[in-house]
């Protein structure tokens, strides 16, 4: 008993979650081996993406040790830091295919929208663990504002998929907030009544495209409909137990675009199969049951808010990314979890694993 009680002492001490660390590492295993397959063995890239892990690992090891706080204290000063990012981003910007989205810092490209999907949820949560639960309407409204925001200066860049991650975060705070039914159903109202604004307004005509393929992806083959085309072809051809690791048709002759960010399920059902698909995603359950469970445990509203939040809005990331891939959602551009290619995605993915368990442990 008493050792068992000291093996959970260490635990605590270093602020770390072992079951949800022992996930985290599961996924990111899975994501070096799909990675090194969908690069066409690539040893670049594949430095890269180890160097990214590392460095999610350390940022995410840094935040654990922060107590919550702190988070608090800061959360206006980085929404405001956010706020400056965006704006400059979408003046200043690096382009690359169209979207106005990255700093360059010599060999480091970084997407100001990703610390959003941490920090404005934050920001609300900070707001509203300021006033009592359920929120009054006059703060609710002013949570509104602090939501949209930041979304619209991402929306313009364009980067529709992580606008509506980014609101998608925002409104789960309310949500767990305890806001009313009622105010539920007059918010769905409103969006539905938003739709026709967004499609002519702010929409541009590529995302107008890729929405219309959702429905007839066969209208244009060869442009916007190639991708899900594409993707489709090589999860069906997958089968139950895959083409092999490596030997994937679709993604080693690069008939599959954007196979190592974007569409790299598609390579990972091709090459794995069912059986690969299923393995990913009872990880992937494992570690939302373990992050709902870690809310649940918390005894302050702020962090359980905060730590539910951040495992729903990883759940939404699950299923756009997999809905896009499979056709039954437009190409938004989001990366699957963990295992798409890219730094800053991994980053701030990580950032928000080290805040859950700093909340937890501390």
């Amino acid at each position: 008993m008493n050792i068992r009680l000291q093996k959970k002492s260490i635990w605590a001490r270093i602020h770390i979650d072992p079951l949800f660390m022992l996930i985290i590492f599961s996924l990111l295993a899975y994501s070096i081996i799909i990675i090194w397959s969908a690069s066409g063995q690539d040893l670049d890239i594949m430095e890269h993406k180890i160097t990214q892990i590392f460095v999610g690992l350390a940022i995410m090891m840094v935040i654990s040790q922060i107590p919550p706080y702190i988070y608090e204290n800061l959360a206006p000063c980085l929404y405001i830091l956010c706020i400056i990012s965006l704006i400059i981003v979408d003046i200043y910007g690096h382009i690359s295919k169209g979207a106005r989205r990255w700093f360059e810092f010599g060999i480091i490209h970084f997407q100001p929208s990703e610390i959003a999907k941490i920090i404005v949820p934050l920001m609300v949560a900070t707001f509203i663990n300021r006033d009592v639960y359920p929120p009054r309407f006059k703060n609710i409204t002013i949570a509104f504002v602090m939501i949209f925001v930041p979304v619209l200066l991402v929306a313009i860049q364009p980067d529709l998929g992580t606008a509506i991650l980014i609101i998608t975060s925002g409104l789960f705070i309310l949500f767990l907030s305890g806001i009313s039914w009622k105010l539920i159903g007059a918010l769905g109202l409103m969006f539905i009544a938003f739709i026709p604004m967004m499609w002519f307004f702010i929409m541009s005509n590529y995302q107008r495209n890729r929405v219309m393929m959702l429905f007839n992806s066969t209208m244009d083959p060869l442009g916007a409909g190639y991708h899900i085309i594409q993707s489709k072809i090589a999860i069906g051809s997958g089968g139950i137990f895959g083409k092999g690791w490596l030997h994937g048709t679709q993604s080693q002759l690069e008939f599959l675009p954007e196979r190592r960010t974007d569409f790299i399920f598609s390579v990972l059902a091709e090459e794995l199969g069912l059986v690969g698909v299923i393995s990913i995603l009872i990880l992937y359950l494992l570690l939302i049951i373990r992050g709902l469970i870690i809310a649940v445990k918390i005894p302050n509203k702020f962090g359980r808010v905060m730590v539910a939040n951040l495992t729903l809005v990883l759940f939404v990331y699950i299923f756009v990314n997999i809905g896009m891939v499979s056709g039954i959602l437009p190409v938004v551009g989001v990366p699957l979890p963990l295992i798409s290619y890219g730094g800053s995605a991994l980053i701030v993915l990580m950032a928000g694993f080290g805040m859950i368990m700093s909340i937890y442990t501390h």
